[in-house]
Formats: C-alpha cells, sequence, structure tokens
C-alpha cells in the first residue's frame, strides 16, 4: 500500500469536481440543426462523408407504413432515422398509463428520486458488514446503504435531484471538465482493497446533434475538455471522500503522454470487464481513424483494449482489438463497411458500446470472449494470448434502425449451455424503429456462432386497456441484463432484462433454444406532480440484480424499486452472508 495515501487528498478533491449536476433534458426539443446545410470541415469526417453512400431511411408514415394490426399486434416500420421528433400513431393511448402490472414479482420499497430520469449504472459493495447501492451517471451519484433494502438511506448525494420542476441543479454538458461513465469495482489481492475502475469517455448527450452540420462541436470533441481513458481508485469506504487515485490513463495508447484536449479517440466506453486480476477489457476507439460510424452524434466506432492490471497502480496497455469495417484509411476496412447494408444510412451505431465479456479472468483460465459491435454484429475472440488477440467467429443480422445493434452480451448462462444473449436497444419513443430482439446464440462452436432463437416479444396482460406495449407510449424494447458485477453474476436457468416501458421482464432460459417470460414488472408512469412530462419517455432503463439476496433493483425514471420473486427464492432483507465483490 505504499504511496497509496499520497493521492488522498488528490482523490476526493477530483470526485468532487466530476460529479456534477443533473442533465435538464435529453435533447433539445427546438433544435433548428436539421435544417442547416451539410458542413464539413474535420478531414477525418469529410474522408469519411466522401466514402460513403448517402442512403438515409424515409420517414415512414404513421398507419400506414407501421401501426396497429387488426388482430391487435403492432407492426414496425422497417427503418427510420435517429430523432427526438417522433410521430404518434392511431391506436396509441393519449395519456401516460397510471397502471403498474406484475406477475410473480412483490414489491419490496420504492424510492422515489433517486436517480436522473435518463439512465444509471448500478453497483453493490460490502464494507464492515453492511451493503451499500451505487447508482450514477456522469452527471450524478448516490450511495444508498441497501443493508435492510425495505429501509434504503442516502449515505452520499452529489448532483442534481429530479422534481416536477426539473433538476435541482443546471448542467452545462460542454462545460463539464471531468466527470466518470461506467464502473468496475472488484477485489484486488495486491492492495487488499476494493478498486474501483472508472471509465471517462466523450459524453453521448448534450454535446452534438449532427456532425455533418455542426463543425464547431465536432471540433470540440475532437479536442475534448475531459479524460479519454480511465481511472483507478482505491476504496477505503464506501464514499469518494475515502477513494484514492492512483493511476490516470488514455486509451489513445500511441500518445500515452498526451494531455487532455490533445488525446484522439473516444475515450472508455461503460463499464470495463475486469475481476481484480492482470487483465483488464474494455471499449474504445484508440485514435480518429476509427470514424466509420453512422451515428449522426459519435465520430467514432470503438474496438477493445487488453490492459495488463498486475500493478493497478501502473496499467500497462496490452494489446488492441478491432474488427472490419472500422478503420478509415484502411482498404481492407472500408470495403468491408462499404459492403455493409446500413453504410451511408447516417443513423447506425457501429462499434462497440460495451467490452468483451467472458466467464472468467483471462488469467484463470478465461480464453473466449463475445462482444457486440453494433452495425457490425456479434463478435466472438481467442483471448489466450492476450497480446495477440484472435477472432474467431462472426454474426450478422438484417439491419434494424434506429436505434442500436448488437450493444448488450449476458453470458450468465454460458459455461453450463454454451449458449449467451445479445441484443441492441431502441433510441426512438413511440415503437418509431424496428423492434429490438433479444437473440439467443449458440457459440458451442465459437468459430461459427448463430442465433438459435428470439426472446419472445413481451404482452401487456389481459385487461390492460392496450394489445401492445408499444400503445403505451414511450420507448419499448429490452435495454440490459444487469452485467458481470452482479452479486453471483447471474443465476442459472433465469435472464432478469430492463425493458423500459414494459418494465422489468424475467425470462426463463434453462433451455435457451427456448426462452419464455416468467414473470415481469411494469412500474406506473410518473404524472407531471412528480417529473416534467418530457422525462416520461424511457420509464424502466436499467435492472441490477443481487442474486445472493434474491433482490431485483429496478431502475426507473421516477425513482428505484427494490422487487422480490419466487423465481428467485426468498429474499434476504438482512446483511449478505458472503461479502461482495468476492475476494480472489
Amino acid at each position: 500500500m505504499k504511496g497509496i495515501g499520497t493521492y488522498r487528498a488528490a482523490g476526493a478533491a477530483l470526485l468532487a469536481a466530476l460529479l456534477w449536476p443533473a442533465m435538464t433534458a435529453a435533447a433539445d426539443w427546438g433544435s433548428d440543426v436539421a435544417s442547416r446545410p451539410i458542413d464539413i470541415q474535420d478531414p477525418w469526417l469529410k474522408a469519411w462523408q466522401e466514402a460513403t453512400p448517402e442512403n438515409p431511411p424515409k420517414d415512414p408514415v404513421p398507419g400506414v407504413d407501421y401501426g396497429m394490426n387488426p388482430d391487435g399486434s403492432f407492426r414496425h416500420p422497417s427503418s427510420t432515422r435517429l430523432t427526438t421528433d417522433v410521430p404518434g400513431f392511431p391506436g396509441q393511448l393519449d395519456h401516460w398509463d397510471q397502471n403498474s402490472y406484475a406477475k410473480n414479482v412483490e414489491v419490496v420499497a420504492f424510492y422515489p428520486a433517486v436517480t436522473s430520469p435518463w439512465h444509471a449504472w448500478a453497483n453493490v459493495v460490502d464494507f464492515d458488514g453492511r451493503r451499500y447501492l451505487y447508482t450514477h451517471d456522469r452527471d450524478y451519484l448516490r450511495i444508498l446503504d441497501v443493508t435492510d433494502p425495505r429501509a434504503a438511506k442516502i449515505v452520499w448525494s452529489k448532483g442534481g435531484v429530479w422534481s416536477a420542476e426539473g433538476s435541482s441543479e443546471d448542467w452545462d454538458a460542454a462545460a463539464v471538465t471531468d466527470y466518470f461513465g461506467g464502473v468496475t469495482i472488484a477485489w484486488n489481492e495486491k492492495l487488499q482493497r476494493n478498486v474501483l475502475i472508472a471509465s471517462y469517455e466523450i459524453g453521448r448527450f448534450g454535446l452534438m446533434e449532427d456532425k455533418r452540420r455542426q463543425p464547431d462541436k465536432v471540433a470540440a470533441q475532437r479536442r475534448y475538455n475531459s479524460l479519454k481513458g480511465f481511472k483507478v481508485f482505491v476504496m477505503n469506504g464506501p464514499t469518494p471522500d475515502k477513494w484514492d487515485l492512483i493511476a490516470t490513463r488514455t486509451t489513445d495508447y500511441k500518445h500515452p503522454d498526451a494531455p487532455v484536449g490533445e488525446q484522439q479517440g473516444s475515450g472508455a466506453l461503460d463499464a470495463v470487464t475486469w475481476w481484480g486480476g492482470k487483465y483488464m477489457l474494455l471499449s474504445a476507439a484508440p485514435d480518429d481513424s476509427y470514424s466509420l460510424t453512422e451515428y449522426p452524434d459519435y465520430l467514432y466506432s470503438p474496438g477493445y483494449q487488453v490492459w495488463d492490471m498486475a500493478d493497478p497502480a501502473n496499467p500497462k496497455f496490452v494489446s488492441q482489438i478491432s474488427v472490419p469495417g472500422q478503420v478509415l484509411g484502411d482498404k481492407d476496412s472500408e470495403a468491408a463497411y462499404l459492403a455493409n447494408p446500413r453504410a451511408g444510412n447516417r443513423t447506425s451505431w457501429m462499434g462497440s458500446r460495451n467490452p468483451i465479456v467472458l466467464t472468467k479472468p483471462v488469467e484463470q483460465g478465461g480464453k473466449i470472449g463475445f462482444g457486440g459491435m453494433g452495425g457490425l454484429g456479434f463478435y466472438t475472440f481467442d483471448l489466450s494470448d492476450p497480446a495477440a488477440p484472435k477472432t474467431l467467429g462472426h454474426l450478422s443480422v438484417p439491419p434494424s434502425y434506429a436505434g442500436t445493434e448488437f450493444d448488450n452480451v449476458d453470458v450468465s448462462q454460458y459455461d453450463r449451455t454454451g449458449f449467451v444473449f445479445s441484443n441492441g436497444y431502441p433510441m426512438n419513443e413511440s415503437c418509431y424503429e424496428p423492434y429490438k430482439d433479444i437473440f439467443s446464440i449458440d457459440v458451442r462452436d465459437p468459430a461459427h456462432p448463430k442465433v438459435a432463437a428470439k426472446f419472445p416479444r413481451p404482452k401487456p396482460p389481459a385487461g390492460a386497456g392496450f394489445t401492445d406495449f408499444c400503445q403505451r407510449r414511450g420507448s419499448f424494447g429490452p435495454k440490459r441484463s444487469g452485467g458481470l458485477g452482479q452479486p453471483e453474476r447471474g443465476r442459472q436457468g433465469l435472464a432478469i432484462y430492463a425493458f423500459y416501458n414494459a418494465g422489468v421482464q424475467i425470462f426463463d432460459v434453462k433451455d435457451p433454444a427456448k426462452p419464455a417470460i416468467a414473470g415481469y414488472f411494469v412500474p406506473r408512469f410518473p404524472t407531471t406532480k412528480e417529473l416534467p412530462d418530457y422525462t416520461f419517455g424511457n420509464s424502466t432503463f436499467a435492472v441490477y440484480t443481487e442474486y445472493d439476496r434474491n433482490i431485483i433493483w429496478a431502475f426507473s425514471v421516477n425513482g428505484v424499486y427494490a422487487l422480490s420473486s419466487p423465481l428467485l427464492g426468498k429474499p434476504n432483507l438482512g446483511a449478505p452472508k458472503t461479502i461482495w465483490p468476492e475476494r480472489r
């Protein structure tokens, strides 16, 4: 532990600076950006524009190109652009549904105004016999003592708190100079402490709407005013005033000493894959050549990186992983991109949003990894030599845009079955895009992954007042299933997903080739006495399950629900029996 104490003052001051107030809106609803002429000045962006066709989707007509079928089902549009200006359709509810629905799920407790209405990352950590739930986005952090999930208490709060008037604090995304995104927490044997890896990436909201029409915004992202990389903190207690900053790294590995403002690439996206040992995996575009992507407000196509964390205070870059169709200026990569039917649609996310995932650390025999690369498809990797990773297999499916594709990968059932699950998620409200399936993928032969099944589409219960969740307003489709940071990392035979306006959906995956819905909890929408109505659309946007205590945490726009289910077993409403993160 020599030297760690010297970082404490810097770490506490840094955390106070990086946790900024909450976002006031997800998008500028009155924007005129779309009507501006194309004005590209950035050389990488200009090369992308010149290399790609112009083939954006046409706006579908509600009730004609998509909408309700006579049998009460919903027909999705075949393709759409990414937009906040979404039309309604005949048969859609004219109000925000105030009913909640449940099957095989009970509410243990509800805590209003904990998160922002937009997004939440979550972790739990045990200190001194007590369990703490961390929920945050780049603009807020709340830490709750959830030792008794029926009586949770906020023990740390930074950032705006939301009410009917909006956020308690204003926030300008372009003015923020230091804040983190996803977080991974693991026990480190060498330091005998929990270690927190905080990812720092270019923000995805409030900075730019259309990269082809906002050259000043593009230039600002190239010269981004915050770290593009990650930071390492030692946790001497549950709250940031007890954390020590021990390392800072940029994912621009070719320029490791580049200062903030001169670092290239995207930074580290979402939460890294790390168990506290030698090797860490993360999602990142290392430089500006990783520019082959259609997404209108994002400049990069992130690949993957491997880092040596044997000494957490001195992380060392090991290798960069990319796939065909990412790198501008590479003829083979450009050819692969142009062969993709999404090329030129000015809509699709191309590249990763999460790191490669596996079921055990590389240094403990983990060899096969899995990654969702957006519109580039699903990939399998051989990580047996971390210095020279190899691409094993590739799976592509028909385009499904707007919205993301192949984002989340769930490996919780892989060791038992040889199957993994992967999905994208909706970005437009009111089902103004193709439906996002959760694919059950057979990877028993990792060189030849294949779709074995699609998860069933959630349906409202009889008497709900609507026959398809698209009618309920807001976004509908899967988000993510909680990830590797959940205690026990999953439960055999079950997969639990946040599903936006369909709440939390629990799937029976004992046979992953025949997934079935086993339970659900769909919360009511807020009212304008609680939140502004422009926040309602995301509904349930995250889920995190304490599999060791049989407690599901559902993160919705109006607050956080603690849930139990007989599908998981009797909940433990007291202190956990084993420490998390686990000590290896």
